[in-house]
């Protein structure tokens, strides 16, 4: 499908919605980082499945010979912040990590066995966990294995998580040298009260010499996330954070909202849900947020990202280039993606795979010489058609019907008339607008997207699992 190239999305040009109309959709709801989402994935699709799909990139066919985007997840931490909902190993001994990386080595050889096709890399991402838990001679050694199993090129994008209470100075310059070019830092809040309530006590000047030195060594995007609805935040407190943030002047900024799924995550059973800012001061937050951003010159990406007018994501969203994976918005188009160790997601042509969950049954898999796939699901005709229509809203805003026909072989309003009636309240809202050839989302309704995506959800529609998944607002 070709891109959709749409307007600049400075905020100073949206018009966010009322308070009243945020709290109506305090609803939970996937963040379509796939279609179908994560917990659709079954058991019966398995190492032999994904052993297929690798095969089928034998470049027979151009959709099947995709560039690569590789994600590793590194899932060590030396402490665990009570609001995170990650996959991760909480331990102080880094003797653990060497180990670690030999299974990750197994498992770059099992895949390369089957893997055909181009194995150039767009990109590189290093997640967790907390990756710089590793030394800088692990990350190297690291890198070094995969740039011999994948294509490094000098376009690519690579990035890692950085957490600044594990890293220098020097270690900017370091991570620099093995061609890292963009970093993401977990900062939350720089509120101390609210740092201690959730277990992250991170300064703001350690944060600004990491920011420094990372700029010093030519690291070209930088990234810092955000987390509001945490406990002890009010207007005031968050205010006070983004005016510091804007000091720093990240060129991306991801400003999440905090999900409390205590049955869930462990974890967060530790945070009092007496101290979570009301519903009220949630949204006056978000509010207040959007508009600092706007007066501070950053475009709005989609859904809870901001970038500056210049960084290669609102450029990307410009020209419609935007895509979405399991990592968030993407400035590449639709690559394949190689997922590896412990829990990774991958795709692969019309699959989703994720391997095993915990570092048990990842290692016991790898010394059997198995892929250490858990999990995933071959998408049908529906899915994949969907996944367009969804991927569309979420990176464009917008749904051109004649594109999806001629794409799908079908008759849009026909096929989807179901859901159409259903955006007839959307449109009431004030949030879509309907016409003959485009299904648009207006610049109010982009701050709320992925309740506009829902609609299309064939899944969400006979077996409402929505409960879930964290809320849209």
């Amino acid at each position: 499908m070709l891109p959709i190239p749409i307007e600049p999305t400075s905020i100073a040009h949206l018009t966010p919605p009322e308070a009243s109309l945020l709290r109506r959709f305090e609803i939970p709801g996937p963040r379509y980082t796939s279609y179908p989402t994560a917990d659709r994935f079954i058991e019966a699709f398995g190492p032999e499945d994904y052993k297929h799909w690798l095969a089928a990139r034998d470049g027979s066919s151009a959709a099947m010979n995709s560039p690569l985007s590789v994600y590793v997840h590194l899932p060590f931490c030396e402490s665990v912040c009570y609001y995170c909902a990650c996959n991760k190993v909480i331990t102080r001994h880094h003797e653990r990590v060497p180990e670690y990386l030999y299974f990750l080595e197994r498992e770059m050889h099992l895949v390369s066995q089957h893997l055909t096709g181009s194995r150039q890399l767009e990109q590189l991402h290093f997640g967790g966990g907390t990756p710089t838990f590793c030394s800088m001679a692990e990350l190297e050694h690291l890198i070094h294995l995969i740039r011999n199993y994948f294509e490094w090129t000098d376009s690519g994008e690579y990035s890692i998580e950085v957490d600044p209470r594990t890293v220098s100075q020097v270690s900017m310059k370091d991570l620099a040298k093995l061609g890292f070019n963009r970093i993401s830092l977990g900062v939350q809040d720089f509120d101390r009260e609210v740092q201690l309530a959730v277990n992250r006590v991170q300064s703001f000047e350690s944060t600004q010499a990491i920011i420094g030195a990372a700029r010093s060594a030519q690291i070209k995007s930088i990234n810092l996330d955000l987390i509001y609805g945490l406990p002890h935040q009010t207007r005031a407190s968050f205010a006070r954070t983004l005016q510091q943030v804007l000091q720093l002047a990240p060129e991306r900024i991801a400003l999440y909202h905090y999900a409390h799924l205590p049955e869930r995550f462990k974890p967060q059973r530790r945070i009092h849900e007496r101290d979570l800012p009301s519903s009220a001061e949630k949204t006056s937050i978000l509010l207040d947020a959007i508009e600092t951003l706007g007066e501070a010159g950053y475009d709005y990406i989609g859904m809870d990202h901001f970038a500056r007018p210049d960084d290669e994501l609102a450029r990307a969203a410009r020209d419609g280039r935007l895509h979405r994976n399991f990592q968030g918005y993407s400035t590449r188009s639709d690559c394949d993606l190689i997922g590896l160790g412990v829990s990774s997601i991958g795709k692969i042509g019309p699959t989703y795979v994720q391997n095993e969950r915990t570092l048990d049954a990842y290692y016991d898999a790898l010394r059997q010489d198995r892929l250490p796939v858990a999990r995933g699901i071959l998408l049908n005709e529906d899915d994949l058609l969907r996944r367009s229509v969804i991927m569309s809203l979420m990176c464009q805003f917008t749904i051109s019907k004649e594109v999806i026909e001629s794409t799908w072989f079908i008759d849009f309003d026909h096929y989807f008339q179901k859901e159409l009636t259903e955006l007839a309240s959307f449109v009431d809202s004030g949030l879509v607008e309907l016409d003959k050839e485009w299904v648009s989302v207006t610049p109010t309704g982009r701050f709320l997207i992925r309740a506009v995506a829902m609609v299309f959800d064939r899944h969400l529609r006979i077996d409402q699992r929505a409960k879930n998944f964290s809320r849209i607002v």
